[in-house]
């Protein structure tokens, strides 16, 4: 059964299974075609001009649900061994690509912050409080995101003609995507990226400063983002697979 109505959730069928998809229509970024994408966590995110209608959609979703249903399937694998966190001493916790060991130490007269010491990120705590230890280790990544997506954006944006000057960023902890460029030219920067190495860094904020000539996902976007970076789809499918450990709660 497929379930039919304005930009939202829709369904459709695929044999015995229901494909669920996100359906969304940007007016003020050109779409030249319905474009589907299976984010990181196995949500669908399907995109589409204006002008096409949900019958047309609808379709393409069709046409494509065998491609769909692997690759939800194989997003809800790499998830499935992938325990929520207990942010106890011994965690692992990325930064650039590198795994560190989360140290909690219990100081009752402390402030709480964490810091990398060595091979650890040390949270000071003034007692076991996992809120206060998730806000901490949170509060550490956005300072650290912050700091290296400003040094890594100057590099990557230096050779694209198009960019005159930086476009300004803000941070935001997202389940979803990496990153999102408005209409505006404004970049939304999700601070757990930092976690990934410096290479899939660089090809996120490429892809988004793509999108300040280049407003959708067409062919020109596409060679853009190949010229500047011809590993773009593997380096993509190497953060693809590690999300699920980069975004860990």
């Amino acid at each position: 059964m497929e379930t039919l109505g304005f930009d939202g959730q829709h369904r459709v069928a695929y044999g015995d299974e229901q494909i669920a998809f996100t359906l969304r229509r940007q007016t003020t970024r050109v779409v030249s075609r319905v474009a589907i994408h299976v984010e990181p966590n196995g949500c669908v995110q399907v995109d589409a001009p204006p002008s096409t209608s949900l019958a047309d959609v609808l379709a393409a979703v069709r046409k494509r649900s065998r491609w769909i249903s692997q690759h939800v399937a194989a997003a809800k694998a790499r998830m499935a061994h992938v325990l929520p966190r207990q942010y106890v001493s011994g965690e692992s916790i990325h930064y650039l690509g590198k795994r560190y060991r989360l140290k909690v130490v219990v100081e009752p007269a402390s402030a709480a912050e964490a810091k990398l010491r060595g091979a650890f990120v040390v949270v000071n705590v003034p007692g076991h409080d996992v809120d206060q230890i998730r806000a901490s280790i949170d509060a550490w990544y956005r300072e650290r995101a912050r700091e290296v997506f400003a040094a890594r954006l100057k590099v990557v944006a230096e050779p694209l003609r198009w960019v005159r000057q930086l476009p300004p960023f803000r941070l935001q902890f997202m389940t979803r995507q990496w990153g999102s460029c408005s209409p505006s030219g404004r970049l939304t920067l999700n601070p757990w990226l930092v976690a990934a190495p410096r290479e899939a860094i660089d090809y996120v904020l490429l892809h988004e400063l793509c999108h300040l000539k280049h407003h959708n996902h067409g062919s020109a976007f596409y060679r853009a983002l190949t010229r500047h970076c011809p590993e773009w789809e593997r380096i993509k499918v190497r953060l693809d697979n590690q999300a699920e450990v980069f975004l860990r709660r």
